[in-house]
């Protein structure tokens, strides 16, 4: 007895889900509808020539106008965004993924789909890519539970970084 019951509840839960997830995708308010964005912040600097060799950033300067390039893959693995970001002044990007699009809202999640990877420096003398926090690699996007608002806005905020080239050549003094 008691199992039949646990089977109708089942069947019940089963045909009830459809409409849970119905709602739950539903972003819109009266005639306002919410734009959720997707935004990777990090920074680029130079490595000194000091730290060669090692992950640490002192003594860095920041890069202007360094890029990065944010890479998601679909669920099965194909390259469903690409983007190139420059930095500013103090060597900060703020990439907005515009248009950035989930197939399958758990496996193409952007902390599981997307990298972000060094392209370039506009430093002659400081344009060799290193693989600190991953820059060559990928590095994979970090949530630190960072939103901003606005009206009819959300951004959610993911972290990578920070990135940096290093010199060709260092020389001793």
């Amino acid at each position: 007895m008691a199992s039949q019951h646990y089977y109708s509840v089942f069947l019940l839960s089963l045909l009830l889900l459809p409409l849970v997830y119905a709602v739950e995708g539903d972003t819109s308010y009266g005639d306002a509808e919410e734009k959720v964005e997707v935004v990777v912040e990090g920074v680029v600097s130079c490595q000194s020539c000091e730290a060669h060799g090692t992950w640490s950033l002192d003594g860095a300067e920041p890069i202007k106008a360094a890029k990065v390039s944010v890479i998601c893959k679909n669920h099965k693995d194909n390259i469903s965004y690409y983007k190139v970001f420059p930095t500013d002044d103090k060597g900060y990007f703020y990439a907005q993924l515009d248009e950035f699009k989930m197939n399958n809202n758990i496996l193409d999640h952007p902390l599981h789909s997307c990298r972000v990877h060094l392209v370039s420096s506009p430093l002659p003398t400081c344009n060799h890519l290193t693989n600190i926090n991953y820059g060559i690699d990928g590095a994979p996007l970090r949530y630190n539970n960072k939103r901003l608002f606005g009206e009819n806005y959300e951004a959610v905020i993911y972290s990578v970084g920070p990135f940096a080239f290093r010199p060709a050549q260092c020389y001793k003094n």
